[in-house]
């Protein structure tokens, strides 16, 4: 669990991705928040549970905004596979908590904090409570002294294409995933080179259980550069696996001859280190659509 939760994370934690993200979904693609403006906080808080112990909260990724030294506000994600009944009210544990924490500081003037959703289920729509009031019982006479609290819950897989195109291309793959996979259950990845790849696969391992793309991300390193056109994973089975277990070249060495196409290496070098010739790279390169 603790694997899965660092992967859903670790993406999102670049400046780059999260500035990106948060700028597509709040200023519609306006670049408002540039990545060197944006600083890490402690996403943890603590708060007292059952008898009084004292427990820690903690956020998916929290990053302060600032401009020229000012804070301008307190920006969190949270990733959800699943639907959570009670959102509304751990949305506003976390952020009563970074409330909290400017008052501590003794600021003379507070900054907003805003907290987005981000749903990946693309089978079926968020349908749980958005609103404090409808995760509650409110005895009728109470109703007019609660007060309601609003998420923003984003449902990646129903953005609509026109927003997904504003996107980097390091999130927009993702994005491009579960909307794809809504409309066919299938995926055709475009050909753009994404940065932060290793990241971005341990994402898509850890929201589809998908263990082949834990597989690929195995094999990069951090800062590796990606075509996603290889992450077509059935399409690479079909045609380069297959066929090439077919003709005599175990499965165990068509992983590591595509893993090297991935990062690009010499076709003379993978031919030498897998003792194949470069004639059966090129074909297994052309055939995975890693080919260069």
């Amino acid at each position: 669990m603790a694997e899965k939760d660092t992967a859903e994370k670790q993406l999102l934690q670049y400046a780059d991705v999260f500035a990106n993200v948060a700028n597509v979904l709040l200023f519609d693609g306006e670049k408002l928040i540039a990545p060197e403006e944006l600083e890490d906080v402690l996403p943890r808080s603590t708060y007292r549970g059952k008898k009084g112990k004292l427990r820690e909260q903690e956020r998916d990724v929290a990053k302060l905004w600032k401009k020229n030294k000012i804070r301008i506000a307190f920006l969190g994600l949270e990733n959800q596979t699943d639907i959570d009944a009670r959102m509304p009210v751990r949305v506003l544990s976390y952020d009563g908590a970074a409330y909290r924490n400017e008052i501590n500081k003794k600021k003379s003037e507070l900054y907003p904090v805003v907290t987005l959703v981000l749903y990946f289920g693309y089978q079926k729509h968020w349908r749980k409570p958005r609103r404090l009031k409808d995760c509650v019982h409110i005895p009728e006479k109470l109703k007019k002294y609660v007060s309601d609290y609003r998420i923003n819950v984003i449902e990646v897989a129903w953005l609509p294409e026109e927003t997904i195109a504003k996107f980097d291309p390091t999130f927009r793959v993702v994005a491009e995933y579960f909307s794809q996979m809504r409309k066919k259950e299938d995926y055709h990845p475009s050909e753009e080179v994404i940065q932060h790849a290793k990241a971005v696969l341990d994402l898509m391992a850890a929201l589809t259980q998908d263990a082949r793309f834990a597989e690929i991300g195995d094999e990069l390193e951090e800062g590796d550069a990606l075509n996603m056109k290889s992450i077509a994973l059935d399409r690479i089975e079909e045609k380069g696996w297959k066929k090439g277990k077919a003709e005599g070249i175990a499965e165990r060495t068509l992983r590591t001859i595509r893993n090297q196409l991935r990062r690009r290496a010499d076709y003379k070098i993978i031919a030498s280190d897998n003792d194949v010739t470069v004639e059966e790279v090129i074909r297994i390169a052309k055939e995975s659509g890693l080919a260069y």
